[in-house]
Order: structure tokens, then sequence, then C-alpha cells
């Protein structure tokens, strides 16, 4: 067995996902950048492999919680669950934090400047994110269901009208690198979220939202990049060995 520190940040969330808090700690990227290894990842952050080890291994041998198996759950029911759990968060929040952002920067913005381009980043992500879930809900999450149920009755394999599902998987990882992006440099202009003295209720509010947001989409993205699109990939390939 490899050691964590030879392994990649991705999966060793996807192995339990309790060790998600531990890379949130030290802002490691375990989404989008889930195919770094622990190593490479602690060198980048400049901080000690042997100390986050110690709290990863404190994690994974802490007790138990009700926690969803990710690895064992049918693809399917992990498309099911990433809609009704992530997809539902992201359309709920979204005019909420519109409608925070909109009033801060409009009584705040002279004072902190950097309110203005915080809410232009998030206006141009929440619109990427709206186009993003669709695409996932109407084309890459239903030819997924189909793959599925292909395997399960023994049918035959139909390919899809876009050739493989490895083109819609890179559009969905293109757009998952530009989200993440986008919330890097809000969280860069927002000093990690800390509202300065001077902020009123909703200011304070509107980064704790942000900051939720964020914490919520790199659990998203994770579970797409790191379980669902590797296991669509396999699955295709396993339907299409049988032709």
């Amino acid at each position: 067995m490899h050691s964590l520190k030879d392994q990649t940040v991705g999966n060793i969330v996807a192995a339990d996902y309790r060790t998600a808090e531990v890379f949130e700690k030290y802002r490691i990227d375990f989404c989008c950048q889930g195919g770094t290894t622990l190593d490479a990842a602690c060198q980048k952050k400049q901080v000690a492999v042997k100390e986050i080890t110690a709290e990863l291994e404190k994690a994974i041998a802490g007790p138990e919680q009700l926690v969803h198996d990710f690895q064992a759950m049918r693809l399917d029911h992990l498309c099911d669950y990433v809609e009704k759990t992530h997809h539902s968060y992201v359309t709920a929040s979204l005019p909420l934090l519109e409608q925070y952002l909109e009033k801060v920067t409009r009584v705040h913005g002279e004072r902190h400047p950097e309110l203005h381009e915080v809410y232009r980043l998030y206006q141009e992500v929440a619109q990427e994110l709206t186009m993003h879930l669709k695409k996932e809900e109407v084309i890459l999450f239903p030819y997924v269901r189909d793959m599925v149920s292909q395997q399960m009755m023994g049918s035959d394999f139909m390919p899809p009208h876009f050739g493989t599902v490895k083109n819609p998987i890179q559009v969905m990882e293109q757009e998952h690198d530009s989200a993440g992006d986008h919330f890097h440099q809000i969280a860069e202009l927002t000093s990690h979220y800390a509202p300065p003295a001077d902020a009123c209720t909703t200011y304070r509010v509107a980064y704790a939202k942000l900051e939720e947001f964020e914490r919520d989409l790199h659990r998203h993205v994770h579970l797409e990049n790191n379980l669902i699109f590797p296991k669509a990939k396999e699955l295709e390939q396993t339907l299409r060995n049988t032709l």
C-alpha cells in the first residue's frame, strides 16, 4: 500500500471523505488539482508533509460518522446524489448571493473597491455554473444513467450522438477549472472571506455565504472529477468492448 504522501489528494479524499476538512484547512485543492500527490501539494504550499499526514491519519482513524461511501456507490446513484445535493444547493444559493453582493457592493463599494471585482467575478461564475448544471442534467448524467441501465439489462451498447463520454467530460472539467479559478480570485480579493472591521451584517453574511459556497463547490467538483468522470469513461469502454 502506498504511503499517504505518494497518493494523489483526490484519491485520498475519494477513499475517506473526512479528509476533505484537512485539505480545506491548508487550502489544498483536492478537486480540480486532485491528480497532485500529497507530497507535491505540501511542497507547493510550503507546509510539512508529516504535519498534514498526521492530521489526515487522525481524521481517517476518527470515529465513524454518517458519511456516504462514495467509492462503493453505484455510478447512476452518484449522479443522483450530486444533482440532489450539490446542484440543488447551487441553484438555491446563486440568487441569494446575487442579492447580498449587489447590496454590499452598492453600499460599501466606494470604501472597499475590491467589492466591484468580487461582484463581477461572482456574476461570471454564476452564469457559467447555471449553464454547466443544465448541460450535466440534460446531456451527461442521462447518458451515464443509460450506460448503467444497458450494463444491468445486458442490452446492446448505444453510442451517444456526441461520440464518446470523454467529449462532454472534457468540457465539464474545463468549466470546473474556470469556476475554481474564479473562486480562487474571489478568496484572494476578500482575504479568504475575512470581512473588514466596518462590515455590516449583510457584508458579513455575504462573505460567510461565499466561503460556504466555495467549500460546497470543492466537494461537488471532487465527486465529479475524481469519481463520476473516471467511472463513466471506464464503463463506456467496458460497454464498447462488448460490441
